[in-house]
C-alpha cells in the first residue's frame, strides 16, 4: 500500500505547525512585530522617527495643559500680551516667523515627530508658497498672523495697523478656512493702538517670544525658531537642547 496522499500530508504539516505555535516554539517573535508595521508605530509613535531626525531619544509627551487660560488681558476689551506662558510644566513652545523657509523636510519632521509648532505668517513673504503651509497645517502645525507686509506697527495710525492685522486675518481665512487666534507684531514692536486693532480683528492674544540664547530654558518659554535655509537642522539642534535641559515641546494653543 502507498503512503498518505498529498491532502493528508498537507493537513499533517498544518497540525504540526499549529502545535508548535501553541507550545511556545514561536514565542521568539516580538509581539509588536506580530501587529504589523503600522500597528507597531501606533504603539511606539516616536520610535521609528527620532533617530532619523538626529535625536538620541523620543520627545517626551507634553503634560495635560490647564483647563483654563491663566493669562491676563492688557486692559478692558484688549487681548493679553504674552512673552512667556505662565506654567510650571517643563514645556516650551516652538514658533516660526515670516514664512520664507519652505523646506519639505520640515513637513516630514513635524509629521514624524508629531511636533507642535506655530507658524506666524507674513503674506508678502509667503508669496506663492501657501501650499507648503497647507501641508504643514495638515500634519498638525498651526497657522497664525504676522501682518500682511511685515510692517513695524508701533506709532502707525489705527487704520494702518488694522489694515495690516485684519488684512492678514482675511488672507489666512481665505487660504485655510480659519481666522488665527494669535498675532505676533513684526520686530516685537507694538503699542496700545496695536492692541485695539488686534482686538477688533478678532485676535485672542499678542504672542511675543525669545531666542534660544545662552540663558537656560524656563517653563513656558515661547521660542523663536530659525526661519532660513537651515530650518530643519536648526530645529534638530533646538530639540536636542530642549531634551538636554529636561523639557519637551507643548502646543501653544493648548495653553493660551
Amino acid at each position: 500500500m502507498g503512503g498518505p496522499g498529498p491532502g493528508v500530508r498537507g493537513l499533517t504539516v498544518a497540525v504540526l505547525a499549529a502545535a508548535a505555535l501553541l507550545s511556545g516554539c514561536a514565542q521568539s517573535v516580538d509581539p509588536i512585530e506580530r501587529l504589523g508595521k503600522k500597528a507597531a508605530q501606533k504603539v511606539h509613535p516616536h520610535e521609528s522617527a527620532y533617530r532619523r531626525w538626529g535625536l538620541a531619544a523620543p520627545l517626551a509627551r507634553a503634560p495635560r495643559p490647564p483647563s483654563r487660560p491663566t493669562v491676563r488681558s492688557a486692559g478692558p476689551a484688549l487681548p493679553p500680551v504674552v512673552d512667556r506662558v505662565p506654567t510650571r510644566d517643563k514645556v516650551v513652545f516652538l514658533t516660526y516667523d515670516d514664512g520664507a523657509e519652505r523646506d519639505p523636510r520640515f513637513v516630514d519632521m513635524v509629521r514624524e515627530l508629531r511636533l507642535p509648532v506655530s507658524m506666524f505668517l507674513t503674506d508678502s513673504v509667503v508669496g506663492p508658497g501657501y501650499g507648503h503651509f497647507a501641508r504643514l497645517r495638515s500634519v498638525g502645525a498651526s497657522v497664525q498672523n504676522h501682518t500682511l507686509d511685515h510692517a513695524s506697527l508701533r506709532g502707525l495710525p489705527y487704520i494702518g495697523q488694522r489694515a495690516q492685522i485684519c488684512g492678514q486675518q482675511d488672507k489666512l481665512k481665505q487660504r485655510f478656512g480659519i481666522r488665527p487666534r494669535f498675532f505676533r507684531p513684526p520686530y516685537g514692536a507694538y503699542d496700545t493702538t496695536t492692541l485695539r486693532a488686534a482686538a477688533d480683528c478678532g485676535v485672542a492674544a499678542i504672542v511675543l517670544g525669545r531666542h534660544a540664547d545662552a540663558r537656560p530654558l524656563r517653563p513656558g518659554d515661547i521660542l523663536l525658531g530659525f526661519d532660513g535655509p537651515d530650518q530643519t537642522e536648526a530645529t534638530t539642534r533646538l530639540l536636542r537642547r530642549v531634551q538636554k535641559e529636561g523639557f519637551t515641546a507643548g502646543r501653544l494653543e493648548d495653553y493660551l
